[in-house]
């Protein structure tokens, strides 16, 4: 292999890893609007039930909207990075850790996951087709729901 044909796998290799960062940055972006519309229901049905604005409920969930609005979020993703794939790991509460995805290093192919170890078959989205990634980007969710065949 020459030195041009290394240099644009290097340079496919670190597109791939950036689009991931992207797609992280993207489902924490939905899992914060999605607890916010959460608690904003939470408020919105304790005051409506109870016909009072001023509760420790409703004075929480304002608390809790503030912190995702501040960016502090109960979950996290992380990379590990294998021989063949980039496994996206989300991290909920602390210590319970399941895979999201896994995403092919070479080709940009975002792949569900069938184990901890294995992906299923089957491309979901590619990060390297720009038509997709923004679709992916726009349309993913926290929970995994867009990696789903329809």
């Amino acid at each position: 292999m020459n030195t041009t044909q290394m240099n644009a796998q290097q340079t496919i290799a670190d597109n791939v890893l950036k689009y991931t960062h992207l797609l992280i940055e993207a489902l924490k972006d939905n899992y914060r609007q999605y607890a916010i519309r959460g608690h904003q229901r939470a408020i919105e049905n304790f005051n409506s039930t109870y016909d009072t604005t001023d509760s420790v409920q409703s004075h929480y969930h304002q608390e809790k909207i503030d912190e995702l609005k501040n960016g502090i979020l109960p979950i996290d993703y992380v990379i590990e990075t294998g021989k063949k794939y980039h496994k996206v790991i989300m991290i909920d509460g602390g210590s319970s850790r399941s895979v999201h995805c896994f995403i092919d290093k070479r080709t940009g192919s975002v792949l569900k996951s069938a184990s901890w170890k294995a992906p299923a078959k089957g491309e979901r989205y590619n990060l390297l087709i720009i038509k997709e990634r923004e679709n992916v980007l726009a349309n993913c969710d926290w929970s995994g729901g867009y990696l789903y065949r329809r």
